[in-house]
């Protein structure tokens, strides 16, 4: 399976930015891609701990499309990295192997966050890089936003 790669820079303390990727509270104010036709109206996660399941809902703000990503962590260190498996939740999790690792590396000034994802057959790999791009600089820009407050 073809890996692809995004990565920006955060300029917030790291517990914050950690904080960040898996809150719901947070999650539903950076969780889509394109702010100005997509939101995210609810996310479901949990503190990250292996074998823990989350879902955000990402929807066209027209309600004309939606859809739910869903996951299982498979490795989690605080403050350091988090993997997870994508798939869907029928009466149980159903992995659809494509695995998607974040890292977080801390400076004394900002957080470079790195994720690695399983490309998916559908879309090309310039448009997922593209999107999943775009939802990490949502992610900046709000976690920025909010750690300056």
């Amino acid at each position: 399976m073809t890996k692809l790669t995004v990565t920006t820079t955060v300029h917030a303390p790291l517990e914050f930015v950690w904080d960040a990727m898996w809150n719901p509270i947070h999650i539903i104010h950076w969780g889509f891609a394109d702010g100005t036709t997509w939101h995210c109206p609810w996310a479901r996660w949990e503190s990250p701990k292996v074998w823990g399941i989350f879902t955000t809902r990402m929807e066209a703000r027209d309600g004309s499309f939606w859809f739910d990503l869903t996951a299982q962590y498979t490795k989690v260190e605080p403050m350091k990295s988090m993997s997870y498996t994508l798939g869907e939740m029928k009466e149980y999790f159903l992995d659809a192997g494509r695995v998607v690792d974040i890292t977080f590396e801390e400076t004394p000034e900002w957080v470079k966050i790195t994720e690695t994802f399983d490309a998916e057959a559908i879309h090309s790999e310039e448009q997922q890089i593209g999107g999943w791009q775009m939802i990490l600089e949502n992610f900046r820009g709000y976690v920025e936003g909010v750690s300056r407050e």
